[in-house]
């Protein structure tokens, strides 16, 4: 039987503020690890949308994207279980609001912090992703893109597939 490479598709923010980014510490299957705010797109949402929706979830922060960072395609194979995974990540760039009262955390998020790009580098065996670094350094390098760059049709949205 034929079986079809199908990548995940993640979302991630990149924030900075005074010369330091938000990232989050989080449990994975490899202990704690750091990461952007990032996850996986969700049925029925744009990448911009699921970018900000991640960002809500994983810091109680609203964040509004305005420039894609670049798209980034890694793999991650894991020794416990075997398991190989693809993934294929929008990574967005933005302003950061305020914080929802009320929210907390979404699970597996165990804090946020604010760390230097020095920070950052220096913590590579601490990354969820080496798409952590990479990121960092495109925003550093200034790399951005026009939102429109990524299109997501209406029928991904919930438009009617086929109208009268």
């Amino acid at each position: 039987m034929d079986t079809r490479w199908k990548p995940s598709v993640t979302v991630a923010a990149i924030i900075e503020q005074n010369g330091k980014f938000l990232l989050v510490e989080e449990h994975t299957p490899e202990g704690l690890r750091l990461n952007n705010p990032a996850g996986h797109l969700d049925p029925g949402e744009s990448p911009i949308q699921g970018c900000a929706r991640e960002a809500l979830e994983e810091t109680t922060h609203i964040f509004t994207p305005t420039a894609l960072v670049g798209v980034y395609l890694s793999r991650l194979q894991r020794a416990s279980t075997g398991e190989d995974i693809t993934y294929l990540r929008f990574a967005f760039c933005g302003t950061l609001g305020d914080v929802v009262v009320g929210r907390t955390l979404d699970t597996g998020i165990v804090r946020t912090l604010w760390l230097s790009p020095d920070e950052i580098r220096a913590s590579a065996a601490r990354h969820r992703s080496p798409l952590l670094l990479r990121c960092m350094e495109d925003h550093l390098r200034g790399q951005r893109f026009a939102l429109d760059l990524v299109y997501t049709d209406p029928s991904v949205l919930g438009a009617e597939l086929n109208p009268p």
